[in-house]
């Protein structure tokens, strides 16, 4: 019992913070296009391209967090939430230790 309560705490940790990462990656992608007046190239296409990948890491964890508690989807999330970074990164680096947690105990 406390395995299948611990993968729901698993699965909607990894959920939220996925949603967290494409909603922050996609609020970062449109302010870019506000940020300045005269933006310089190379710090539009820096910024754009952290915020593409911040998207796909949080679409990632939301196709993962379906797959848990499986041991590679469990890993593969904490490398993701390790690089997703902020709230959202920190939700699914949970989800994943918690998803490795429901499996092992």
């Amino acid at each position: 019992m406390a395995n299948a309560s611990l993968g729901k705490l698993a699965y909607y940790l990894a959920l939220i913070g996925g949603i967290i990462l494409v909603i922050l990656g996609i609020l970062s992608f449109v302010g870019m296009a506000f940020s300045s007046p005269m933006p310089s190239l190379l710090g539009g296409l820096g910024g754009a391209f952290g915020a593409i990948i911040q998207i796909i890491l949080g679409l990632i964890a939301i196709y993962g967090s379906k797959r848990l508690p499986d041991l590679m989807w469990d890993i593969i999330l904490i490398i993701v939430g390790v690089f997703g970074g902020g709230w959202g990164g920190i939700l699914v680096l949970l989800g994943g230790i918690v998803g490795l947690a429901a499996k092992f105990l």
